[in-house]
């Protein structure tokens, strides 16, 4: 029994054979056909071209002649020797192409009696001798030598196309049996690959097919099937292979049927014990596990499909997941869900990411709804207790703020050089801690809402402006330069010019305070599609990258700032005013190089003054 390999040479190999014997016949009879053809053209061609050229010139030689006996002297005689050249070149290609039996001979009498017509027309050219006596000559000798050497010319030409005639039908005769024998060979060649092709069928074809059919079964879940081998080449082996696969896919789904029950009890158990509500679906919907939390709070029970279930937005998030978009569990500004659990109120903050395999398919996607009702409820707790605490510190800090004023002024009596100085150091502190208590209690009342936002149409350019002109002479004490970029187009805005106020007041204090002398802080404001946008570019010594998440947290300051900085209250408060008109804040800074903080305010064309007042 043949092999795969011995089998493929085999119906390649006769193929190729063919191929060969084709090409190598083609090739000979092409050859032998440019032989004849050059048979044709070199030794007939140029003969036939010769003997025309001969004529041709012999006939201009006897018109020369003629022009001579009429009288026309001149144009005689230069036809004559012209021509006379034009023969004589002819006739020596003609003495170089002798190819045919007699052609020797009647070109070496052409030869002959061109040289005694030579001797005879120079007769008629001399003038000399009587006109009667040379008309004679020209009768009597040069016309009889014309007609002999066109005689002789019209045999050799003759000669050659009927040689040429001879090699014509030779070479027909070659190609037609070249014709044949292609025919005969391409017919060979068919057969062959016909036979070649049923072969394929039954040698590699039909038993692929098995094969691919048996891998079809196996994907279905089918691991008895026993694919039939009838052969005992490399299909054959591979064929007893896939059996001897199909047999341990058999034993190693017996043994793995066991580790698959247990890995999926251990994933229950695990999902169960996870505080937050947490669900897997597939991509059609569907729950194929969740904990405890999901299935009890919002009926993310096993094979229940999520729109089914009465939570559009549940829907919406599994949907933008499904599309590859991912939302994080840590966004602040993320909307949180109310749910009531025993008529009790709850908050979660709903998250969905996309489930991807190694070609980077969505296969699923997981939910997770954390419950953030008790971080709420010390969000609240903590700025109440702030609120309380700072309202309570504020009414002593007055009395104690007054009481240091008074006595500064020497009201109850006159100090000492050491006592003013103390009281000095106590009256700045107490201011800075008037300050401290004044933006926590700005935060509380913005963050509760309690602050009456008088929202009307502004200029920005206006506001920049404004805001600038307040800091000309502490820019002026620092040695830096103030710089404006402003169109004049700028779109309004809706604000409230006060609050924004405290923004640039906040924003331009620190671009001052931690640029160097010779720096430049520079305001510029550019309108957007919806929003006009405002920046406070500086060139100092810049935020580390490490930073700039936190810069807006409360209370945080960068590591390595003096003292006289704040404690970190000022760009929080910052965020919440310009959050509350509906804008945005962010900041670009890069160290030793400065910084740019960036806001947004609604274009009062493009927004209603109602959304903003609602959020």
């Amino acid at each position: 029994m043949f092999a795969l390999r011995q089998k493929l040479l085999l119906g390649f190999g006769g193929l190729f054979l063919v191929i060969a014997l084709i090409g190598i016949q083609g090739v000979t009879k092409v050859t032998d056909l440019g032989d004849a053809i050059d048979v044709i053209l070199r030794e007939n061609y140029q003969s036939v071209i010769a003997c025309q050229a001969m004529k041709e010139s012999l006939e201009r030689m006897d018109s020369g002649a003629q022009f001579i006996l009429l009288g026309k002297v001149k144009e005689g005689t230069e036809a004559i020797e012209k021509n006379e050249v034009e023969f004589e070149k002819a006739l020596q290609v003609e003495m170089n192409n002798i190819t045919i039996p007699g052609e020797g001979e009647r070109a070496a009498r052409v030869q002959e009696l061109f040289a005694r017509y030579k001797v005879m027309i120079r007769s008629v050219e001399d003038e000399s001798a009587p006109l009667e006596s040379r008309n004679q000559i020209y009768f009597n000798d040069l016309l009889p030598l014309f007609r002999g050497i066109k005689d002789t010319e019209d045999e050799i030409l003759k000669m050659n196309q009927q040689n040429m005639y001879d090699a014509n039908q030779l070479a027909r005769s070659k190609a037609a049996k070249a014709r044949e024998q292609m025919y005969v060979l391409l017919l060979l060649g068919a057969a062959l690959a016909a036979l070649y092709v049923l072969l394929i069928g039954r040698w590699i074809l039909r038993p692929i097919k098995r094969l691919t059919q048996s891998v079809d079964e196996i994907k279905q879940g089918n691991l008895d099937l026993v694919v039939a081998s009838d052969s005992r080449d490399e299909i054959g082996h591979l064929s007893e292979a896939f059996n001897e696969m199909t047999a341990s896919l058999r034993e190693l789904r017996r043994s793995d049927e066991a580790k698959v029950v247990r890995s999926q009890y251990a994933a229950q158990q695990t999902f169960n014990n996870l505080p937050d509500a947490v669900a897997i679906l597939d991509p059609e919907g569907k729950v194929e596990v969740a904990t405890a939390t999901a299935r009890d709070i919002f009926g993310l029970k096993s094979k229940v499909q999520i729109q089914d279930l009465p939570f559009k937005w549940m829907a919406d998030y599994f949907m933008a997941a499904l599309r590859g978009e991912e939302t994080t569990r840590n966004e602040e500004n993320i909307s949180l869900v109310q749910h009531f659990i025993h008529t009790e109120e709850h908050y979660f903050r709903p998250a969905a990411a996309p489930i991807m395999n190694n070609r980077q398919e969505v296969t699923g996607v997981i939910l997770i709804l954390k419950d953030v009702t008790e971080q709420l409820e010390h969000d609240e707790l903590k700025r109440g207790v702030i609120s309380t605490v700072s309202h309570q510190l504020k009414t002593p800090l007055t009395s104690i703020r007054m009481a240091l004023h008074l006595l500064l002024e020497e009201k109850v009596g006159s100090l000492t050089p050491k006592q003013t100085e103390l009281l000095i150091a106590a009256r700045e502190d107490s201011d800075r801690l008037h300050r401290i208590l004044e933006n926590l209690l700005d935060i509380s009342r913005i963050v509760s809402g309690k602050v009456a936002m008088e929202i009307h149409v502004a200029q920005p350019n206006q506001m920049v402006l404004e805001s600038v002109e307040a800091f000309r002479a502490a820019a002026r004490d620092r040695g830096v330069e103030l710089v404006t970029e402003l169109p004049g187009d700028t779109a309004d805005v809706w604000a409230d010019t006060q609050q924004i106020g405290h923004v640039f007041a906040n924003l331009l204090s620190n671009a001052l305070r931690y640029t160097d002398s010779g720096g430049t802080v520079t305001l510029s404001a550019k309108t957007e599609e919806e929003r006009v946008q405002f920046s406070i570019s500086d060139t100092g010594r810049g935020i580390p990258e490490r930073y700039l998440p936190r810069i807006f947290d409360r209370f945080f300051r960068v590591p390595g700032q003096e003292t006289e900085s704040g404690i970190g209250l000022g760009l929080a408060i910052v965020k919440e005013i310009i959050e509350a008109h509906g804008g945005s804040v962010s900041v670009e800074s890069h160290e030793k190089e400065g910084s740019t903080f960036r806001f947004t305010l609604p274009r009062a064309d493009k927004i209603a003054k109602e959304s903003i007042a609602h959020g």
